[in-house]
């Protein structure tokens, strides 16, 4: 009976140290996994572009209940206000949901250093959350370009030398400026004219039909503002790109309102790409020269651009 308590603590610290040793063996825990750091996309060589050039100033053209909207002005060197110079307005894509002027900056710095005065726009963007629509969007392109005609002589700019160009949904809107004429903000002053003096289309929007893009946004009314479908005399010398290989504003659109437009008399040419997707022109610094040479050589030849 003597010995029973030293067998008792010897058990004890016997089953204390198994204990321990099987807590020290025990796998130290994992480290909780860092959230996965998401690599910036890299810039293309517009963005790249954008990155480097400023506008000279900004301006409000419009106000929309609480909204104001801008225009991103670049002046030539050695502007005047008393000068007279073409205007080259650039409008920026994204389905009309998304971007924003900065997009376009190149473009308007490019032809503000041919000595034009070059403007990219802002516009309301289409949400179903908010109410805005496309045809909002199509009514500010067309507010912009009458703003900057009835303030011509602000500007610097001859009101009849204003080319409109755009990207993508952009490029519907700029579109826009020359075809629905039906389509515009209330109590504005329809006497001062929207239309362009030329159109420079980048992979524009074109068909908005199911076969096209924009269908399921802009609801039942898209043929009112679907541009291959309101071709029509007396419109506006254009130029436009597009790659074969467009699947998101399908090649066919373009081809098919270029044959409609030169059927109508208008002055029409349609600078392909095989195989070339949606944006491609943006994301390569050689078809980026290249479409800006062949746009320059477009205007000297309609008279919008001065000799090199």
């Amino acid at each position: 009976m003597m010995f029973y308590p030293r067998l008792l603590v010897l058990a004890s610290a016997s089953i204390l140290s198994v204990n321990l040793l099987a807590a020290d063996t025990k796998p130290a825990p994992k480290p909780a996994a860092k959230p996965a750091v998401k690599t910036p996309k890299p810039l293309d060589p517009v963005d790249t572009w954008a990155a480097k050039v400023s506008p000279t100033r900004t301006l409000i053209y419009k106000k929309v209940g609480d909204r104001q909207l801008t225009l991103h002005v670049f002046e030539p060197k050695g502007f005047q206000k008393t000068d007279a110079r073409p205007c080259f307005i650039t409008i920026h894509g994204g389905g009309w949901t998304g971007g924003e002027p900065k997009r376009m900056y190149p473009f308007a710095a490019h032809y503000a250093d041919l000595g034009m005065v070059g403007i990219s726009v802002q516009y309301r963007l289409y949400s179903a959350k908010t109410g805005v629509t496309v045809f909002d969007s199509v009514k500010d392109a067309r507010s912009a370009v009458r703003y900057v005609r009835a303030h011509a002589a602000e500007f610097g700019i001859d009101p009849q030398k204003i080319i409109v160009s755009g990207g993508s949904a952009g490029g519907h809107l700029a579109a826009a400026t020359a075809l629905f004429d039906e389509v515009n903000e209330a109590g504005e002053d329809l006497s001062v004219p929207c239309l362009p003096n030329a159109l420079v289309l980048l992979f524009p929007v074109i068909d908005c039909s199911k076969e096209g893009y924009g269908n399921a946004k802009i609801g039942d009314r898209w043929e009112e503002i679907s541009p291959v479908h309101h071709v029509r005399a007396k419109l506006p010398p254009t130029l436009t790109f597009h790659g074969t290989g467009d699947t998101v504003t399908p090649y066919i659109g373009a081809k098919t309102f270029h044959e409609n437009m030169l059927k109508a008399g208008n002055r029409s040419e349609l600078v392909t790409h095989e195989g070339g997707a949606h944006g491609y022109l943006m994301r390569d610094q050689a078809l980026l020269n290249d479409t800006l040479t062949r746009s320059d050589a477009f205007l000297r030849e309609v008279g919008l651009l001065g000799k090199e």
